[in-house]
């Protein structure tokens, strides 16, 4: 069987079309021997034995076919979580950290706020929030039961008492309740966008991706419910689109949100957009 060295060398040949080869081969080979990378380092003479070589095989042969590397070892690291996904949810990406980092910005540490994520998925962004806000309770809503299993057991692998699984879709399971914020990283790209035939896109859910013909189907449905969600000087933090910012603060400001404003990632995009309601419900 082959060593440790050369089952690395062999499988980073056959990703050249990854951006990380070696990381990709290196994630692999830690699944099956479910050991950390610096096993192998120390370890490069260590010889596979048949079970572990086959299985190793099938990742790869998985991975040069292009299958997400999270869906292949079943986890991803968020917000210095280790989490759990599968192909019922979407793959968190480092992006989305941009959402927490506003969303906490409002949050006072003390705060015993109720906090609601809507399309919570692998519940990346419920579990941020609920970890580092421990006396707010946060409400993962998702339409997915599948989405909502994978949520939980990581929410209780992770110890975290303070969070509330409901199923359906956006607002339906949270009716007349209302909220001090409301996060969401919904589906924003348009159907018939090239991008979801390519790369990892291809193998994640549909419906957790594409959102109508110009990908703010989903993204209208929650600003325009937002108002009868939120408390009095709430607020509404959305993920976008790179290009969708001046068209999602248009929609919250026609919604009556104030303090309307988007905020650039490290790439120089807006990629979160957020408002406040600051209107009495019975004014409208």
């Amino acid at each position: 069987m082959d060593t440790l060295a050369t089952a690395l060398r062999d499988a980073t040949a056959r990703f050249q079309d990854s951006d990380s080869p070696l990381l990709d081969a290196e994630l692999l080979l830690c699944t099956v021997l479910q050991k950390g990378r610096g096993y192998l380092r120390g370890h490069p003479e260590t010889r596979l034995d048949a079970a572990q070589a086959a299985h190793f095989a099938e990742l790869v042969a998985a991975r040069a076919r292009g299958e997400p590397i999270a869906y292949l070892t079943g986890k991803r690291e968020f917000w210095s979580l280790d989490l759990s996904v599968t192909p019922d949810t979407l793959i968190p990406r480092p992006e989305t950290e941009l959402l927490v980092e506003q969303a906490l910005a409002r949050v006072p540490a003390s705060a015993t706020w109720e906090i609601l994520d809507l399309g919570t998925g692998s519940g990346a962004i419920a579990l941020a929030l609920a970890m580092e806000r421990p006396d707010c309770r946060v409400v993962a809503v998702d339409i997915s039961s599948e989405a909502l299993d994978v949520a939980r057991g990581n929410g209780a692998r992770l110890g975290l008492a303070n969070l509330e699984f409901l199923q359906g879709d956006w607002y339906t399971p949270v009716t007349a309740r209302r909220f001090q914020l409301i996060v969401s990283n919904p589906p924003y790209i348009a159907l018939s966008d090239p991008h979801l035939a390519r790369g990892d896109l291809r193998y994640e859910p549909r419906q957790a991706l594409a959102s109508g013909a110009d990908g703010l189907d989903d993204l209208r449905h929650i600003v325009a419910g937002a108002p009868a969600h939120l408390h009095v000087g709430g607020g509404l933090l959305l993920e976008h689109g790179s290009s969708q910012a001046a068209q999602v603060r248009g929609l919250l400001q026609a919604a009556g949100l104030t303090e309307v404003h988007s905020i650039r990632d490290l790439g120089g995009h807006e990629r979160v957009s957020l408002g406040d309601w600051a209107n009495p419900p019975a004014s409208r």
